[in-house]
This record gives structure tokens, C-alpha cells and sequence, in this order.
């Protein structure tokens, strides 16, 4: 069983990019052995209100089993308790918050009344780094980057908030991980997306120096290819426990927090 948690459906704005239909997404998870996938609506990242596409995305979630909604949620609009509330009733397994395209300041105190909400209802925060790389990103996609100074920052403000942190990079991960608590480091879980298997090995250090738990499987389809993510695990010298705690373990604990917290 895999469960990739960084995928997302609908026309990205700065460029056309293949395969951003919930059909298009089943095919290729199903071409590479996917189980299931967090999606999240893509276009609605650079809308004014982001949530406007959240009904889409559960009406389309509804009829395709194998996807599970992540809202979108932002915290500079007046409907973003209820955009929370509803997330909660449609057991999305997280939301999602991206401060760069909305404009905000990643540790405003906008984002900061967020994080404290959602830590109160027990569900999960996804963030990303970033969705691509800088030197492919359109001049008129000016969001920027999330710093790990925002990620500790965030994780500090309740001790029931989870972060999943999408797009990292070794150097990202290990600054954030390294300059937290253990209880810190404990309630943040890191996408592979973006972190670099052979011939570099930043994943096998990762592993070596965190452990296989801080780590979920995640594509960053349709932005990225679903190949390259399975590839990397192939490469990897990995224990089967290990591979599986990666692929769908670890997605486990990071979505029993809910119970937990209520």
C-alpha cells in the first residue's frame, strides 16, 4: 500500500501541465502503484479565496474513492473558520495553508490564529517549500519560499500542532529537524518530494541521521512525474519495514492526531 500525500488536480496557471484531471491522476497512481492520494485544488493556490475551490474538490473526491480532499485554507478571509469547520465534517486528513501565495507573512498573526485552530480540532497543516523550482517559475509567480525559521517558528505555538512540510530539501529538513526539540521534531513529517536520492544520497543521510518515522511518500504530481518518487525508494538500501513505514505507516500516525487531540 502507498498513499502519496503531495498531489494535486485542476490547470496550473502559469503553464500547461499534463495530467491535472482526476482521471489523468488515477491513471498514472494505478501505473506505478499508488493506493491513494491527498489532492488538493491547484489553481485555487493563486485565488483571492483559495476555499472557493474547496467544494470541487470534495464533490470530485466523492466520486474517485482512492482521493482524499485537502482544503485549502485562508486564514486573511472572513469564511476561513467555517472553510476549518467543514474540512472537519468532510474528515479531510489535513488542510492545506500556503502563506506565500496569499500573501501572508508565514508567522503573521493571522497564520499564528490558523495554526492554534487547527491544532484545537486535531487536524494536520500542510505547507509547502515551494511547488517548483526557481529557475522554472513563471515572473509573475512572485510567492516566496517558506523559511524553516516560519516551520519552527509554527510548530511552537501549541503542543497539538502537526505540520506536514511538502517540496524540503536535505539542508531545509535538517535545519528545522536539528534546531527543534525531540516533542518538536516529533509532530513534523516530511514529503520526499524534493529530496535528492542517488547519485547525491541526500535521502540515505536523511534516514541515517533522523530515522524512517519524519517521512511520507509524496509525488508533487501532476507537477512532477510519479516515476522519479518510486524510483527513488527502489534505490534506497531499505529495510522493508522501513520502506513500508515511508509509504503508508508513517501517513497513519500523522492522521491519528485527530483522535487524540479531541
Amino acid at each position: 500500500m502507498i498513499t502519496d500525500v503531495n498531489t494535486f488536480l485542476g490547470n496550473y496557471p502559469f503553464r500547461r501541465v499534463p495530467g491535472t484531471s482526476a482521471e489523468a491522476l488515477l491513471t498514472a497512481m494505478t501505473r506505478v502503484g499508488i493506493t491513494d492520494a491527498w489532492v488538493s485544488h491547484l489553481p485555487g493556490l493563486w485565488w483571492r479565496n483559495p476555499g472557493e475551490g474547496n467544494h470541487w474538490l470534495y464533490e470530485t473526491t466523492r466520486r474517485f474513492p482512492r482521493l482524499r480532499p485537502v482544503p485549502a485554507v485562508h486564514p486573511g478571509v472572513p469564511s476561513w473558520e467555517a472553510a476549518l469547520e467543514e474540512a472537519v465534517r468532510n474528515r479531510a486528513p489535513a488542510i492545506r495553508v500556503d502563506p506565500g501565495q496569499y500573501g501572508l507573512g508565514a508567522t503573521s498573526p493571522l497564520m499564528v490564529q490558523l495554526v492554534l485552530a487547527s491544532a484545537a480540532a486535531g487536524v494536520p497543516i500542510v505547507l509547502a517549500v515551494r511547488l517548483e523550482d526557481g529557475r522554472q517559475r513563471h515572473p509573475a509567480d512572485t510567492a516566496p519560499e517558506l523559511s524553516a525559521a516560519a516551520v519552527r517558528t509554527l510548530i511552537r505555538l501549541d503542543p497539538r500542532t502537526r505540520l506536514l512540510v511538502t517540496h524540503a530539501e536535505r539542508s531545509f529538513i535538517e535545519e528545522v529537524h536539528f534546531g527543534s526539540t525531540p516533542d518538536e521534531a516529533s509532530r513534523i513529517w516530511w514529503d520526499t518530494s524534493w529530496v535528492w536520492g542517488p547519485p547525491e544520497d541526500h535521502f540515505q543521510q536523511l534516514l541515517a541521521t533522523m530515522g524512517s518515522d519524519r517521512f511520507v511518500f509524496g509525488t508533487g504530481q501532476p507537477l512532477r512525474i510519479p516515476e522519479a518518487a518510486v524510483a527513488k525508494l527502489d534505490l534506497l538500501e531499505l529495510e522493508l519495514e522501513a520502506r513500508q513505514a515511508i509509504e503508508s505507516r508513517n501517513v497513519r500516525s500523522l492522521t491519528t492526531t485527530r483522535s487524540l487531540a479531541s
